[in-house]
């Protein structure tokens, strides 16, 4: 049976991983000349993690995935706990972002500090995060998953895609990502380097 669900989740990760290195560009870059469009496009972008990764990919993953690995290798019960606790701490550690993000913005240079000090943490944690997964779970559920469970979380990460991973138009999220994507620097964006 093919591991629909295995794809989804490596676009996924992808897409995830180039938003937070382009967060990260951003970061670096600044806010120059041009500080209304900068803390728009980092708000967009901490909103579209807390929104598809935090409230539908983990979900996904900590309800459907984590458990049937358990099921067939129980030796993953400590990786399976730490992952767990992660997504866990995930909504609160983007909207603490949110909030320094904010406080950057209408406080000023005084608070940009802990906002990119905060910032680096978290972006380290998440990469992190995602290659044990897929180093450490993904090559053991496709070696381990049956049928069954395949058809399973096939269905589930099948039936809502992350539009930026899967390339499939959701004109629910067109304007997020229309002000992501031409004001973000590459891989995400086309805006200016």
């Amino acid at each position: 049976m093919s591991q629909l669900a295995l794809k989804i989740i490596r676009e996924e990760h992808a897409a995830l991983s180039a938003m937070l290195r382009s967060l990260a560009l951003m970061i670096e870059r600044g806010p120059g000349d041009q500080p209304e469009r900068f803390f728009d496009v980092l708000r967009a972008m901490l909103f579209y993690i807390d929104e598809f990764p935090e409230r539908i990919h983990h979900p996904k993953e900590s309800d459907l995935l984590f458990p049937r690995l358990v099921r067939v290798a129980p030796e993953l019960l400590g990786v399976v706990s730490r992952l767990e606790a992660e997504h866990a701490s995930g909504q609160d550690r983007v909207r603490e972002l949110q909030h320094l993000l904010l406080a950057w913005e209408l406080l000023g240079e005084s608070r940009r500090l802990e906002f990119t000090g905060a910032a680096q943490i978290y972006l380290a944690f998440y990469l992190a995060h995602m290659h044990t997964e897929e180093v450490e779970l993904l090559p053991l559920a496709e070696s381990l998953l049956d049928e069954e469970d395949w058809l399973a979380l096939n269905n589930a990460f099948g039936a809502h895609h992350d539009p930026l991973a899967a390339g499939v138009r959701d004109p629910f999220y067109d304007r997020l990502f229309s002000r992501i994507v031409l004001t973000a620097p590459a891989p995400i964006g086309v805006g200016p380097a």
